[in-house]
């Protein structure tokens, strides 16, 4: 089967599985939440992987950068709001650990990536 550039790279790859397990970490949430705190988390950790994909069919290497940037941001978001979630006692210190030892190394691979991107566009 035909497999889109993005598909094939480790850096979305890892965000997927990020988004996965931030979804079935939500599903214990508060029912109250489900418009708030998780449609806000869900959202930020999808938007990692559709940035990263999106930045893939842009024909500039800024442009790409620009893409992967937003990518970041939203890891970051995610990550705030992991950190609320704790403050809420919605998750466990130990669930955050765990989703943090994800998101770590990806904001690395993200970060890099951005950074070759960059450094093509002549701005690096």
């Amino acid at each position: 089967m035909y497999q889109f550039g993005f598909e094939k790279l480790e850096v979305w790859k890892e965000a997927r599985k990020l988004t996965v397990a931030i979804y079935r970490l939500t599903e214990k949430f508060p029912e109250r939440e489900k418009f708030g705190l998780t449609n806000q988390l869900r959202r930020s950790s999808v938007s990692v992987a559709a940035n990263i994909a999106e930045g893939t069919t842009r024909s500039s290497a800024k442009d790409q950068a620009y893409f992967t940037s937003i990518s970041y941001g939203s890891l970051m978001e995610a990550m705030s709001h992991l950190i609320t979630a704790v403050d809420l006692n919605f998750i466990t210190y130990e669930e955050l650990s765990s989703i943090r030892s994800m998101i770590q190394p990806l904001s690395l691979k993200i970060n890099n990536l951005r950074n070759t991107q960059l450094r093509k566009a002549g701005k690096g």
